[in-house]
């Protein structure tokens, strides 16, 4: 923790994560507790990769500030918000259990915060964007008043999924029963060592805010679509025990074909809403033809496709098959003018594709439909910055101008 000037600054990262199998609705609004259990995987926020995706967020505290303050990829947004206040009342709660009676605690639970937040990814476009903020905020809070321990918890106070980004790996938000939502948190099925082959792509297909927000839509679902209730009572609970399996045995076209049929699910629950949404559009239609051409032409599942509330796809594979299917996505979605930039991420070899495959699974290509595709990996949880000159906030508090 940084003090300058008598103000505290704390600056932490937090990843993107992708459920496997999905959270779709909940049975508390205020608490944030979900109709069923969900299992993702965290992506890398790899900090030598300017690419990759995570929230970059500073804390400050200091007796000066008058008020708390909140600035969202460099735009100051409102700091009342509850989500926001809940997670900051929170860490201070616990803030103020670790300390009990210890006057001398080194930084005023009283005092106002600032906090600077931004993404280096589309906000709001299905792309996870509230986990790794709100994972962030709970880290960067927590640092900032030296609370440890389980945090999954507070950071289901600001977003639901936001509890499975405070974890590495391979990541489980059980359901829970108690409805304090005390046992509704997230535990890590395996770390993220644990499947080194496991590769995956992002292929962003639009970057503009969604029409439904999340919050908005999955009540909607929870209010009218009574495929929603089944899929929570009956499906989800067998699908989470052999998703873990999957995981575990490292099965990759078990693992692959359930990824797609949750998300396939997930989709429908959307359509049976009424009025229906569709976060899905005809580029996420295409791509998810084109990985069935691919699986089918291998004759087994090499590829499995996930979509979560938006159009950009996220697509998993093992090691040896992602030279291949890039060259395929290249050859399906052509690059504009951006053919430097169309990849991004990890580096990806290139590949020298059979006639025969093309042939059988590029079909009608459409230029320019994808605007880039990030190779990545799982990764850890939130990571803290050491680094200074990485603060968003200055010692006065305040977001520091880019050179």
């Amino acid at each position: 923790m940084a003090e300058e000037r008598g103000t505290a600054r704390v600056t932490c990262t937090a990843p993107v994560n992708i459920a496997v199998i999905k959270y779709w609705g909940k049975r508390d609004t205020d608490l944030i507790l979900p109709i069923n259990s969900s299992l993702s995987v965290t992506l890398h926020q790899d900090q030598r990769r300017p690419t990759q995706l995570r929230t970059t967020t500073t804390a400050a505290a200091c007796h000066d500030f008058t008020e708390d303050r909140l600035w969202l990829n460099g735009e100051e947004v409102d700091a009342a918000q509850p989500r926001l206040q809940a997670c900051l009342r929170e860490v201070r709660r616990l803030a103020r259990k670790r300390r009990g009676d210890d006057a001398a605690a080194p930084l005023s639970l009283s005092y106002k915060v600032h906090v600077a937040s931004e993404n280096n990814f589309p906000t709001a476009a299905g792309l996870a964007s509230s986990a790794a903020g709100y994972a962030c905020l709970v880290s960067a809070l927590a640092r900032l008043y030296g609370v440890e321990g389980e945090l999954s918890e507070v950071a289901r106070r600001g977003s639901g999924s936001a509890c499975r980004s405070m974890l590495g790996g391979f990541v489980q938000w059980h359901r829970g029963e108690r409805p304090d939502g005390r046992d509704s948190v997230a535990q890590q099925l395996a770390p993220e060592t644990h499947w080194p082959e496991l590769s995956i792509l992002v292929l962003v297909v639009s970057g503009e805010k969604k029409a439904v927000g999340s919050t908005a839509g999955m009540q909607t679902s929870v209010d009218t679509s009574p495929l929603l209730k089944y899929r929570a009572e009956v499906v989800v609970p067998e699908r989470m025990t052999r998703m873990a399996r999957c995981i575990r045995d490292r099965d990759f076209e078990a693992f692959g074909q359930l990824t797609m049929q949750d998300s396939n699910q997930f989709h429908a629950t959307c359509l049976d809403t009424f009025p229906p949404i569709f976060y899905l559009n005809d580029i996420s239609q295409r791509i998810i033809a084109l990985v069935h051409r691919f699986n089918a032409h291998h004759g087994r599942t090499k590829v499995a496709y996930t979509f979560d509330a938006g159009p950009n796809a996220v697509v998993f594979m093992l090691e040896d098959t992602v030279d291949e299917f890039v060259e395929v996505v290249r050859r399906s979605f052509p690059p504009d003018s951006n053919g430097d930039q169309f990849l991004r991420g990890r580096p990806v070899g290139t590949a020298v594709l059979p006639e025969e495959l093309v042939s059988a699974v590029v079909v009608d290509p459409v230029p320019g439909a994808i605007r880039y595709v990030l190779h990545t990996k799982p990764g850890p949880g939130p990571q803290l910055l050491d680094d200074p000159s990485q603060h968003l906030l200055g010692p006065d508090g305040l977001p520091c101008r880019s050179a």
